[in-house]
């Protein structure tokens, strides 16, 4: 099974206000913020790839899955969270969350003066990838539901025949860190047997939870599926972003372990961190109330 990551499947808001900083500090952090854990396949690719970065990770693991919310909560936890990241002094914004994008980066990239990357599905990149034409969609309800989406769909699915599937539960199991038992085995079986079955030979992982299920996927595809996962488009479109404004910090003398913050208690974000990026850091619990709802 092969892995597509292909910058096309980005989505690069960048704010040209008047309010940007005169003088860019290139040793600020970027922020990146997620519903819940699965950003950490985000992170994951922008220390890869920017090494000199320093991060700070926000999970709103109080108030996960964000797919079965209404578009006001959603807006209201995205903007709150992107006003905290900025008080803490980011420099830049990556929405590593599907649903989060989908509903609410336009309303957020208007209101903060610091460039925002957002991610949405890899419509376009599994059109051009798929030979038998059948491709299968693993997103959130929301995510699927969105005009973003559909207008992907409308721009790049072209003659390709998409089988899109919700992926009630798999946001919770990783939430978890539930990445192979029978319960989520059976679950992730019962939404790509479908599509197998239909021809699919490309799998868009439409989450950023999902990438965690790579390894159980691959136990029940095998090699008949290639998977579209867009963290490492992300973290290019990112050095794009900071190159542009001239953010992007080369000096490697300082401290770059990530500073990871999250809603609830941080255990399972520990212990994803530790288990899946070999990263052992504590997790700083922030208390980041929403917006009035009148304000969104």
């Amino acid at each position: 099974m092969s892995v597509v990551a292909v910058p096309s499947a980005v989505s690069a808001l960048s704010a040209d206000t008047p309010n940007a900083r005169a003088v860019p500090d290139t040793s600020a952090p970027v922020g990146i913020f997620d519903s819940g854990l699965g950003g950490l396949s985000v992170l994951r690719a922008v220390r890869a790839l920017l090494p000199h970065e320093r991060l700070i990770y926000v999970a709103d693991s109080l108030h996960a899955p964000y797919g079965e919310r209404d578009d006001a909560f959603i807006t209201a936890r995205t903007m709150a969270i992107g006003e905290w990241l900025v008080a803490q002094g980011a420099k830049a914004l990556v929405v590593a969350c599907n649903t989060a994008t989908a509903q609410s980066i336009a309303f957020v990239r208007e209101r903060l003066a610091i460039p925002l990357v957002g991610v949405e599905p890899g419509v376009k990149p599994a059109a051009a990838a798929s030979k038998t034409r059948v491709v299968g969609m693993l997103a959130t309800q929301v995510t699927l539901k969105s005009t973003r989406f559909q207008s992907l769909l409308d721009r790049y699915a072209g003659d390709c025949r998409f089988i899109c599937q919700p992926g009630h539960g798999l946001v919770q199991a990783v939430e978890r860190c539930d990445t192979s038992s029978p319960q989520l085995m059976a679950l992730l079986e019962s939404y790509l047997r479908p599509m197998l079955d239909a021809g699919a030979d490309t799998l868009v992982l439409g989450c950023t939870h999902y990438p965690f299920l790579d390894r159980a996927i691959r136990e029940i595809a095998g090699e008949r599926l290639q998977i579209v996962d867009t963290s490492v488009a992300v973290a290019r479109q990112l050095e794009r972003l900071l190159d542009a404004n001239a953010l992007r910090n080369t000096d490697a003398s300082l401290e770059r372990l990530p500073r990871f913050c999250s809603t609830a208690d941080g255990e399972s974000q520990r212990q994803l961190a530790a288990s899946l990026l070999q990263l052992n850091a504590s997790v700083e619990h922030v208390d980041i109330p929403s917006r009035a709802p009148q304000a969104v």
